[in-house]
């Protein structure tokens, strides 16, 4: 950044400022992260490039939404959905839907989110997108989990995670066996923590830890598989886990759910 400065390279900087935000974001330092976010916005508005505006709209809406200021997040995403209709960027039209979705479901709105991903399912089914539609998938799933419909919570984790594994992606993979042992903590727990581990091996494995926020949901959606445990067999579980190719453990979410079907 200090290069890009120096050649008054407005881009690069911008650049710069965005990947020091996300990074401060991800670490939970969100007046940080915020602060950065501004500055690169900024930055890009005086470039005129609208799409890359309206990423950096929805950069900073993220972090008002981790920080519970749901009415600037909505605000925010409005205004990238509508620069993205103006582009006519249906991919992020897709992406600015979803993001939408979460603020709904952190705000309790259920059926405004199950609305909003389901159009970017839709929409992602539409351009082929697999890792768009993994992700909706998902959040679908998450939706019919805070609905205690867990069947379909099962199927719709099922298929999310059976793409992401098509296309290799691995953080894909953690996140979705973190779904599968949330959902499994009350009546598995020896499956939840071993899904568990599994899960934060693969985030080792590609460098993708949960911020404090994601890891604190975490553990209080798998607190019952640890209260069911002893302390020493639920650390057993968690190794287990930890240990388990990502194949296998892939594999044995979906035998859980082959299982209970």
């Amino acid at each position: 950044m200090e290069i890009a400065r120096t050649l008054q390279d407005k881009q690069g900087v911008a650049v710069c400022l965005n990947a020091l935000a996300v990074d401060a974001r991800d670490r939970g330092d969100f007046s940080t992260a915020r602060s950065l976010f501004e500055e690169a916005l900024l930055l890009w508005k005086e470039v005129g490039d609208p799409a890359v505006v309206a990423r950096s709209l929805s950069n900073l809406a993220s972090v008002s939404k981790l920080q519970g200021d749901y009415l600037q997040a909505c605000s925010l995403y409005e205004e990238c959905l509508l620069i993205f209709r103006k582009l006519g960027d249906t991919t992020g039209i897709a992406w600015s839907l979803n993001y939408q979705g979460d603020v709904m479901r952190s705000q309790g709105d259920l059926a405004a989110a199950r609305s909003l991903y389901q159009q970017s399912l839709s929409t992602f089914r539409e351009l082929g997108d697999m890792w768009g539609m993994a992700a909706s998938l998902a959040d679908l799933g998450n939706l019919a989990r805070d609905q205690h419909d867990y069947s379909a919570a099962e199927e719709l984790y099922c298929e999310s995670i059976k793409t992401f594994q098509q296309l290799g992606h691995k953080r894909g993979i953690a996140r979705v066996l973190e779904c599968f042992a949330s959902l499994a903590a009350a009546r598995e727990p020896t499956q939840a923590l071993r899904l568990t581990g599994a899960a934060a091996a693969v985030r080792k494995l590609v460098g993708a830890p949960l911020t404090s926020a994601e890891q604190a949901k975490l553990e209080e959606a798998i607190e019952p598989a640890r209260r069911a445990l002893s302390a020493t067999a639920g650390q057993m579980a968690w190794l287990e886990g930890w240990t388990m190719p990502i194949d296998i453990a892939v594999r044995e979410a979906l035998k859980t759910h082959s299982a209970s079907a």
